[in-house]
């Protein structure tokens, strides 16, 4: 159902995140927490704001999910749809340029090749539209593997020494790391965060632009647009919170 009709207030913008604030992590949304949504979105104007790419969101929203708010953000923004329509879609290839997609691949295996480590497997980069995610190990090692691995890696600082050289050799193309899991690390264009998706949300368009989510901690995915100068930053701690702190804000 598509609730991208007039909204009572729309110059006030309520936008969320997806794991653990509208769904249980990895989980799809319930049907009441559906209808909650299409009744504020009666009221207030709703975005979406995931890290997932869209196919994960509409497993978990909806295959409609473009269409049933006026805002859509999937991959932090870097596919943005507003009223069902595509406002843009930006790759780390696009964005970089294939010289220099190039020029960190071919280092970061004369890196790694240089690198000695008890094991290694395979698939030591993967290439994702918005991120390098790049594994020493790499991510083809079994779980047993993967355990002993990330003992042997905070004994040794393999992936924070990587990190560390990749931030001299790369200095020209303002990167942000973040080393995450147990065998891998990030690698993306500085910025792109969750507030990647507020520069299709002019200022002028809205009052009031109010953030929930559940990562808001300093090294959480949501910390960024959380704290942002133009959001009103809600922690939240499951579906059922934000629908009880919604319905304080906008409903009562």
């Amino acid at each position: 159902m598509s609730t991208t009709g007039v909204q009572e207030k729309p110059r006030i913008l309520a936008l969320f995140d997806v794991d653990g604030t509208l769904t249980i992590p990895r989980g799809e949304i319930t049907e009441s927490m559906q209808t909650f949504m299409q009744d504020l979105s009666k009221k207030v104007t709703v975005g979406i704001v995931g890290g997932s790419d869209l196919p994960k969101q509409e497993e978990q929203l909806g295959a409609g999910i473009v269409k049933m708010f006026p805002y859509n953000f999937s991959q932090n923004g870097l596919v943005a749809y507003k009223n069902g329509e595509i406002q843009e879609i930006q790759t780390i290839s696009k964005h970089l340029g294939e010289d220099n997609v190039k020029r960190i691949v071919n280092w970061v295996m004369k890196y790694l090749a240089d690198t000695d480590l008890p094991i290694k497997r395979g698939t030591f980069i993967e290439f994702r539209s918005g991120m390098f995610n790049i594994s020493p190990i790499g991510r083809n090692c079994s779980r047993e593997e993967r355990n002993d691995y990330e003992k042997f890696d905070l004994e040794h600082n393999i992936r924070k020494n990587m990190v560390e050289a990749m931030k001299k050799e790369f200095a020209d193309l303002d990167l942000t790391f973040s080393i995450g899991g147990q065998i891998s690390f990030d690698c993306f264009p500085t910025g792109w965060d969750k507030t990647y998706c507020l520069k299709f949300l002019p200022a002028g368009d809205f009052d009031e632009i109010h953030f929930f989510g559940d990562k808001t901690f300093e090294g959480g995915n949501d910390f960024e647009i959380f704290s942002h100068e133009r959001t009103i930053g809600h922690t939240v701690t499951s579906p059922d919170d934000t629908k009880e702190q919604c319905t304080k804000l906008f409903l009562s």
